[in-house]
């Protein structure tokens, strides 16, 4: 154990040293607070290895080490917009095949909440036939959990228009290409409206510039869809249009108590809230007759 006057100065140097480290990445590296707040929370996971595994007895300056953090808004199709890009045949006709393909696995994961890792991996073996209903079961790579959803009719007829080697379900695309062509099949069906996007530095939110309106911070929705918008919108939909928590929280493996999965409740409780309130103003029209 330290001396009271070292152990002072032992914790005005790490005082010091968070100051000085924090500011560096910053001002000096322009990182925003999820950035930081990772970066710390790796350095006081270092400092909890060397204090109960190694034994060094180093100290517990890292707890007051702040780890700040972001809640980055969910990119989500609404709805609507689910339902344009699954029955909409005159889009549909203007996509090339390849595009076609991307449609489809959009959809199809739009539609199952899985991550992109556990679509990859979907073989016609996860397919499950219950009387006249195709379920599609699967275990989470990431987590280990079990799910199983009954497919809709236009998921069925994806599975059934690719023959793929090794019984595979769905077009085999790389992470990377995929999350360029999902913007651009957004594009396509101009999901283009003017997107806010922002990051915290140090708790302020910093807005970033896009390319729409010269220097204005507008980006494109469609240029914010990425792979993981997929499990996004499916669990988005399934609030929005009324599924129950407990089921939803099922089907996508999210824990009773997740953060994450209210964060989609406050997001489905905002399209429910503009449906409720459309409700209300065609209310006000329905009037005796006279």
């Amino acid at each position: 154990y330290l001396p009271k006057r070292e152990l002072a100065r032992e914790g005005r140097y790490w005082k010091n040293f968070y100051i000085a480290f924090t500011n560096y990445l910053y001002k000096d590296c322009g990182h925003f607070d999820n950035y930081v707040g990772q970066t710390i929370k790796n350095i006081r996971v270092v400092f909890n290895y060397c204090n109960k595994e190694l034994l060094l007895g180093i100290g517990d300056f890292h707890k007051k080490f702040y780890v700040r953090k972001e809640e980055v808004p969910i990119i989500a199709l609404l709805p609507e917009e689910l339902n344009f890009l699954i029955y909409d045949k005159l889009f549909e006709s203007t996509l090339s095949m390849k595009m076609r393909k991307v449609k489809d696995f959009f959809v199809f994961g739009c539609t199952v909440a899985l991550r992109f890792s556990d679509l990859l991996q979907l073989k016609h073996s996860n397919l499950r036939r219950v009387n006249d209903s195709i379920y599609l079961t699967v275990k989470s790579q990431k987590t280990g959990a079990d799910t199983s959803i009954r497919l809709p009719n236009y998921a069925v007829e994806i599975t059934k228009r690719y023959k793929l080697k090794k019984g595979m379900l769905l077009p085999r695309f790389n992470k990377t290409n995929l999350n360029v062509y999902v913007k651009r099949l957004c594009e396509a069906a101009r999901f283009t409206q003017p997107v806010m996007k922002s990051r915290e530095r140090m708790g302020k939110a910093i807005p970033l510039k896009g390319e729409l309106n010269g220097d204005l911070p507008n980006h494109r929705f469609c240029d914010l869809v990425t792979t993981h918008t997929m499990r996004r919108t499916a669990i988005t939909t399934m609030l929005c249009l009324g599924v129950p928590e407990q089921i939803v929280r099922k089907i996508s493996g999210h824990s009773p108590m997740s953060k994450d999965f209210f964060r989609y409740v406050l997001l489905a409780q905002s399209y429910q809230d503009q449906e409720t309130m459309g409700m209300f103003e065609r209310l006000r029209e329905k009037k005796l007759a006279g």
